[in-house]
């Protein structure tokens, strides 16, 4: 049996604090460069702040697409995944640190730091009737919604997490089955919240656009950016002597989760864009207008990435057991989901001020990427790998198809 007790490596966590370090510089420097290159006195260092914004998002969402995971595990009472149970777990708990920074962000706007939300821009409101007409959504009542988000996912990410660490020392499996039902309510939750939220923070940037596949589309990419994470931190803990008990054909079934996943954003993706071009109303096609005038490689990039990618390399069954090769693919989604985000908000703030993909893109990207890296793998450092007095383990150590 493999060490159960995980040591975070001196080297690993240096290399986080300079990735998080190259970030910081990053985001200074952003806010010293970031000038559009016709001059307009509306753009208060717009690009800045939508990356800082983008990278919140991004990492946050991962967090909460772990916690999701985690609860449909409890769920659907599924045996395959308890040997990496750990893995979610301590994904899942970036969650509050995500959360924090997205409320930073939310607040800065609130008092006009940033103008990156159109309903924050009272100015903007005096003359702009159909925002007007859309404040009882997106005042008082905004802030309501986002408040009930944040503690709803916490108190439920919180509580699956430490029934799963207590039950290690528990003599019955009273706690597994707790968090049987309490990953059936937090279903419940999410299957609304991930919609309502993703419209409230991100499709409000373009606030005159309103989609009913927005949240779904959302929803899918920080599913499959939260499978990649599992894999690519499973895969490293393999490479370093941990984990010995996972099995490779559990490694095998979140690359099944990852090629399934990306044929389900790639649907959405391809139906959003499809049923809004075609109908061609001013109002609706105006979002994918400004994208495909401005951001047409982009969109392109993000499409073959997300799809070419997981159909052309991960079809067969060996490629799902190649870990290297596993990586390298999940490594190249797990970017191209990252644009995906990029393209839902540098469009409704930057706009076409927007030059393509640069140092102030990668940079925050690198040190927010740190941030994520150290956050989970210290929680990883917390506690046995494997857990315990778990109803399922058995199944899951000799887990084969």
């Amino acid at each position: 049996m493999s060490n159960l007790n995980f040591t975070f490596p001196q080297k690993a966590k240096t290399f986080t604090y300079v990735l998080m370090g190259i970030g910081l510089v990053s985001i200074i420097a952003a806010f010293i460069f970031d000038k559009p290159a016709v001059a307009d006195e509306h753009y208060h260092h717009t690009r800045a702040w939508a990356n800082i914004l983008i990278n919140s998002f991004f990492f946050m969402a991962i967090g909460l697409a772990a916690a999701f995971f985690l609860g449909l595990q409890y769920a659907a009472e599924s045996g395959w995944s308890t040997t990496v149970k750990r893995v979610i777990e301590a994904v899942a708990w970036f969650l509050p640190w995500g959360l924090s920074l997205m409320m930073l962000m939310f607040l800065l706007g609130q008092f006009g730091i940033h103008h990156l939300y159109a309903f924050f821009d009272k100015d903007l409101m005096m003359h702009d009737a159909k925002l007007q007409a859309k404040m009882g959504y997106f005042g008082w009542f905004w802030w309501l919604r986002t408040i009930l988000y944040m503690v709803g996912w916490v108190y439920f990410t919180y509580k699956l997490r430490k029934n799963s660490l207590d039950a290690d020392s528990a003599t019955d499996n009273s706690l597994h089955w707790k968090n049987v039902k309490l990953g059936a309510w937090f279903m419940v939750l999410f299957a609304v919240t991930s919609s309502t939220s993703s419209w409230d923070w991100l499709m409000s940037i373009d606030i005159h656009w309103f989609s009913t596949l927005f949240g779904w589309y959302v929803f899918s990419g920080m599913w499959i950016s939260a499978i990649i994470s599992m894999i690519l931190i499973t895969v490293y803990l393999k490479k370093l002597g941990y984990l010995e008990f996972v099995t490779e054909s559990t490694v095998h079934d979140l690359g099944k989760w990852m090629f399934a996943i990306s044929f389900l954003w790639t649907y959405l993706y391809f139906s959003q864009f499809m049923l809004y071009w075609y109908a061609d109303i001013p109002e609706e096609i105006i979002y994918f207008q400004q994208r495909w005038e401005n951001y047409k490689p982009l969109m392109w990039t993000v499409f073959f990435i997300n799809f070419a990618c997981p159909m052309i390399m991960l079809m067969s069954r060996d490629s799902k057991r190649n870990f290297w090769f596993l990586t390298f693919v999940g490594f190249v989604i797990f970017v191209g989901h990252y644009l995906d985000i990029v393209m839902m908000v540098m469009p409704g703030t930057v706009g076409n001020h927007w030059t393509g993909l640069s140092w102030m893109e990668v940079g925050p990207f690198l040190g927010f990427l740190g941030l994520f890296i150290h956050v989970v793998f210290t929680n990883l450092s917390k506690r046995p790998l494997m857990v315990k007095n778990h109803p399922f383990l058995n199944e899951s150590l000799h887990h084969s198809i």
